[in-house]
């Protein structure tokens, strides 16, 4: 008898993990279905990028050469070569060299290089939101008092500007000594990026953390399950579908905060650094000053995407994806 009960007690959650996706399994569209679909997506991204190129040129066309001014006040920008250079200028411009040395390499190869740079600094800051996001989304779930106490303090969290908060962070960060153990300059924009990514990944943890039906949270405590087993086997893949929109939010926040904090602190090699020297230059070569501006946009692309294959690990949870 005691056999059967703990036979009982330990298939229970996977029977309530079945019974709670059989239904999502069914309704699930055909693989061509879902092929489709990815197309599509495709199709209308690059859709929307010809769309902007061509508003662009178009507004460069027969736009004021000042631009369109309203109150005193420009909201349109100049169309001159010198405010908004040819798309074929931006882009011809990536495969020449980054200046007019021989030995120079060429600007495309420059802004890899430093977005590699800020990717790996974005990537630890991003760790180190998960680690704490979810950790806060475990304490929240657990306790409703701390869900009371922490939740307003973490969504207050996001309204420090970060251009103010990052020269603080490096400055506390280099007072760190322990031991053999320094302090690195990359460490604080590490952070700062972790600051950015913690929040919505808390949150959507939190969210999905909180959704499985009291049916099956009630033959959870029926077969007498602990909160562990609990946790594992029910809640855990019940906030997949939350979580997975929540880490791509975070790490697109991740590498906003370590451009962000790169400019700040000045830290050198990174993509946020060349963002600014070459904005500098603009004067004299303002196709080149678009060129990191190009690689930041494609960073964030990269960070948020690599998140996919997370999804495709936990593709038998990965019934839908809900907002956080």
């Amino acid at each position: 008898m005691r056999e059967q009960t703990e036979t009982a007690v330990t298939d229970a959650p996977d029977v309530a993990m079945r019974d709670a996706s059989a239904p999502a399994r069914d309704t699930r569209p055909p693989r061509r279905a879902r092929g489709g679909r990815r197309l599509a997506t495709w199709l209308w991204g690059l859709a929307g990028i010809v769309a902007i190129a061509l508003i662009w040129e178009v507004y460069k066309l027969l736009g004021p050469a000042d631009g369109v001014v309203i109150g005193g006040a420009r909201v349109l920008p100049r169309t001159t070569d010198l405010a908004m250079p040819h798309v074929w200028d931006m882009a011809g411009r990536l495969a020449e060299p980054v200046t007019r040395s021989a030995s120079a390499q060429p600007l495309w190869l420059v802004i890899v290089l430093a977005a590699l740079t800020t990717l790996g600094i974005a990537a630890a800051g991003w760790l180190v939101g998960l680690v704490v996001g979810v950790g806060l989304a475990l304490v929240m779930q657990r306790w409703r008092i701390a869900e009371w106490g922490l939740l307003p303090w973490i969504v207050l969290s996001q309204t420090v500007p970060l251009i103010a908060f990052a020269p603080v962070v490096k400055s506390w960060g280099s007072r760190v000594e322990i031991g053999a153990f320094e302090w690195q300059d990359w460490m604080s924009v590490a952070l700062i990026a972790s600051y950015l990514a913690f929040f919505p990944i808390a949150v959507g943890a939190l969210k999905g953390l909180q959704s499985p039906d009291v049916i099956h949270e009630e033959l959870m405590q029926t077969y007498a399950a602990g909160y562990w087993q609990t946790l594992v086997k029910l809640r855990f893949p019940a906030a997949v579908p939350y979580l997975l929109p929540a880490l791509r939010l975070g790490a697109a926040n991740a590498v906003v905060g370590a451009v962000v904090a790169e400019v700040s602190t000045g830290l050198q090699g990174g993509i946020g650094r060349i963002l600014i020297q070459f904005a500098g230059q603009a004067s004299g070569d303002p196709a080149k000053a678009w060129g990191p501006i190009f690689g930041a946009v494609v960073l964030g692309l990269v960070a948020a995407g690599s998140v996919a294959l997370l999804g495709v690990i936990l593709k038998n949870y990965r019934r839908t994806e809900e907002a956080a």
